[in-house]
C-alpha cells in the first residue's frame, strides 16, 4: 500500500523562516534586557585616559581597605541617607557623589552630619530610584573612599 507524501510548499518554508527568526529575535530581546538591567559600570568619556589611571585607583582602594573602616548606607523614607559605620574616627568629614548607574544623567552630592555612635545622616534628600554612591571620608589625616549601590 503506497502512502501519499505531503508536499513541502512555499507556505511551509515561510513558516520555518518566521519561526526561526522569531526565536532569534526573542532570545536577543531577553539577553539585551538582562545586559541592561545588570549593568553596574561607568561610562567614561575617554577609555584610554581612564585605563591609564586604573592602577592608581586600585592603589587607593587598597589603602582604603587597609584602614578597616566599614560603611553601610541605607535610604530613609524621607529620602535622606543614613550611613552606619564601624572604625571611622569621630570628627570625620563625610561626603558622597551620586549618579544613576545607566540611562538617566542624574547627579547629586551629599554632605553628612554625625548622628550618634557610628551613624551619619545626610543633610540632603535623594530622589527615589537606583543610584551609585561614591563615598569619601577624611579623618585624622587619612582618606577613605568607597562605592556602594543605593536602591
Amino acid at each position: 500500500m503506497a502512502t501519499k507524501r505531503k508536499e513541502f510548499t512555499g507556505k511551509h518554508m515561510a513558516m520555518v523562516f518566521v519561526a526561526g527568526f522569531g526565536i532569534v529575535i526573542a532570545v536577543n530581546l531577553v539577553m539585551a534586557s538582562f545586559a541592561v538591567s545588570g549593568f553596574h559600570g561607568v561610562v567614561v568619556a575617554n577609555s584610554y585616559v581612564a585605563s591609564q589611571k586604573f592602577n592608581g585607583w586600585l592603589d587607593k582602594a587598597e589603602e582604603s581597605r587597609a584602614l578597616g573602616w566599614e560603611v553601610r548606607p541605607e535610604r530613609r523614607t524621607d529620602g535622606r541617607v543614613v550611613l552606619s559605620t564601624a572604625g571611622v574616627p569621630t570628627g570625620a568629614t563625610v561626603t558622597a557623589d551620586l549618579r544613576r548607574p545607566i540611562g538617566a544623567k542624574d547627579f547629586a552630592s551629599l554632605t553628612f552630619a554625625h548622628d550618634g555612635e557610628g551613624r551619619w545622616l545626610s543633610n540632603e534628600a535623594v530622589a527615589h530610584g537606583r543610584w551609585t554612591m561614591r563615598l569619601a571620608i577624611a579623618a585624622a589625616g587619612q582618606d577613605w573612599a568607597g562605592e556602594s549601590e543605593l536602591k
